[in-house]
């Protein structure tokens, strides 16, 4: 590894054993980066340099009103932020900073500027509460916070001496999106607009990203700052392929990597500009594409699947390009985006571990249900337990190579997900003789009943099609019998009553479309699903129920 800017070497010295890492893929003239980089100054300076100076980086509403601040105004209030969490909170290189705020430029100030001093991000979800937050504090060993003022009763408990969720290593919160006197905007305001980036090596952790809607103790997922470039230089530039002249918008957090990546690195690495707004909805969504003319567009399925029955009463005529990610794509949602919209989706597997989407394909190369081949840079297979590859067309566990990999901090599953110099992402697929990637579930949501391997997402998908449903989650549960059998949780569209006779009809409906031995055997009717902040359906909730 390169000499580190580090001077607080937490993180480096929590990386796992190298040879329990994956193997890298750095041979590539897209990820060709020298020894000394760091990426704030990649992703904005560059920008600036290449001409972009003038021309919107960020969108907010202000007022009522699209506002646009550009990369030179960006620039200075990153670097005049970066002098504040330098000058005033005395933090150093290596330090981490938990990050707390919904998508708005005051985040990616802070963002931007943290990463410019050499600091380790931690960005958090703008849901999470004390519980969640204490367990990320100590596991990082986070000394400063930087939290939008809305925000801070939870993180409050966490550096309140006597609360149960206090945190020892705590010592500073500031707050943004905040003109009180002492906030990190009052305090920018007086310093300088430039700030020499700290010279940090191409391997210096830059972002610790925590894992969203799992069960148990969070994992960290530990990113240098070559791994944020990588992600700019690899799915977007051979799959997306956006202009300085595109205008992104989305819903995912900004402490998501999906939305870090969709909404903030990939459009500064393009010279692009993005929307950042808060709180969401379908409707607002399509509404924000018709005000801000918006051409590419990142979000959840369930979203798309909401927003495709409003396209007519708005005017997206504008919109390219829309990304789908975060969990299955179901073809039926495809299909109704893309009858409604025009467009043909761009779907992906990505992963917090990866940092981001490593398997697409453009519109033009779409295969009907599959996800996609290999983002360039990065190698598949589908493999065995015994991690041999399996022949074209067989069920395996997904393997996924390429210049980024799973690092966890100080985590013994770190030996779960990297065998063999694999990442082991945890989905099973078939892969066929081109390289296609064909979903069938999470490894462990595989339902096996009498035998027979059923994909639940492939029920959830024929399910989706019938005009009943607006919403589905497909479980396998024991039964003494068979194993298992597979129980569907069904939200209903308006106007249809969940009662017997449409449990037979809906069961009826799947026999009829796929292998018979699929159907639901148990269907249950729900007002919603339960799902993580970042769209996740959360399968181990209804394993609960």
């Amino acid at each position: 590894m390169e000499r580190s800017a580090h001077v607080d070497t937490f993180a480096r010295d929590h990386l796992p054993p190298q040879d329990q890492w994956p193997v890298l893929l750095l041979d590539n003239a897209d990820v060709a980066y020298p020894a000394r980089i760091n990426c704030a100054t990649e992703l904005l300076d560059r920008a600036i340099e290449s001409g972009h100076g003038d021309n919107p980086a960020i969108w907010s509403d202000v007022n009522g009103a699209p506002h646009a601040t550009s990369y030179r105004e960006l620039r200075a209030l990153v670097n005049r932020s970066a002098h504040v969490l330098v000058d005033d909170m005395g933090l150093r290189p290596g330090n981490r900073v938990l990050l707390r705020g919904p998508n708005t430029l005051q985040m990616a100030v802070a963002f931007l500027a943290a990463l410019k001093a050499g600091l380790v991000v931690v960005p958090t979800m703008p849901l999470l509460r004390a519980k969640e937050l204490k367990q990320i504090i100590d596991k990082a060993h986070i000394s400063a916070a930087l939290c939008d003022v809305r925000l801070t009763d939870e993180l409050a408990r966490c550096s309140a001496h006597g609360d149960e969720f206090h945190c020892n290593t705590l010592a500073q919160v500031l707050t943004f999106h905040d003109d009180a006197p002492g906030s990190l905007e009052s305090r920018a305001a007086s310093k300088p607009d430039s700030f020499d980036a700290c010279d940090t090596a191409a391997d210096d952790v830059c972002l610790i990203a925590f894992t969203s809607g799992t069960t148990g103790a969070p994992k960290g997922c530990m990113h240098f700052h070559r791994d944020v470039l990588a992600m700019c230089d690899l799915f977007p530039r051979h799959i997306l392929k956006p202009a300085s002249n595109d205008v992104f918008c989305g819903t995912p957090p900004l402490a998501f990597t999906f939305g870090l990546g969709g909404l903030l690195c990939f459009p500064l690495r393009a010279g692009a500009s993005t929307v950042l707004l808060e709180k969401l909805t379908p409707e607002t969504l399509l509404q924000t594409v018709e005000r801000f003319r918006a051409t590419i567009m990142f979000t959840a399925p369930t979203f798309y699947r909401q927003m495709a029955p409003l396209i007519e009463r708005f005017d997206i005529s504008s919109l390219a390009k829309t990304v789908s990610a975060g969990e299955a794509l179901p073809d039926s949602t495809r299909a109704l985006w893309r009858e409604a919209s025009g467009i043909e989706m761009i779907d992906g597997i990505g992963g917090t571990e990866m940092i981001h989407i490593f398997v697409s394909s453009a519109a033009a190369d779409v295969r009907e249900h599959a996800i996609g081949r290999a983002v360039p840079g990065y190698i598949v297979q589908a493999v065995d337990d015994a991690m041999q590859p399996v022949p074209p067309g067989t069920l395996g566990k997904l393997a996924v190579r390429g210049p980024t990999g799973c690092r966890y901090l100080a985590d013994d599953r770190q030996q779960k997900f990297v065998r063999d110099g694999w990442n082991l992402p945890g989905d099973s697929v078939v892969i066929d003789a081109d390289g296609y990637v064909f979903y069938q579930a999470r490894a462990d949501d595989m339902i096996v009943s009498a035998g027979y391997n059923i994909s639940g997402p492939e029920v959830e998908s024929v399910l989706m099609q019938h005009e009943a449903v607006a919403e589905c989650g497909v479980i396998g549960v024991p039964d003494e019998t068979r194993g298992q059998v597979v129980r569907a949780f069904v939200v209903l569209n308006p106007g249809f009553k969940g009662n017997d006779t449409l449990v037979a009809e809906l069961q009826a409906f799947v026999k009829r479309t796929v292998a018979p031995y699929k159907y639901p055997r148990i269907v249950t009717f729900l007002d919603a699903l339960p799902r993580t902040e970042t769209g996740k359906l959360k399968r181990f909730a209804l394993r609960a129920m």
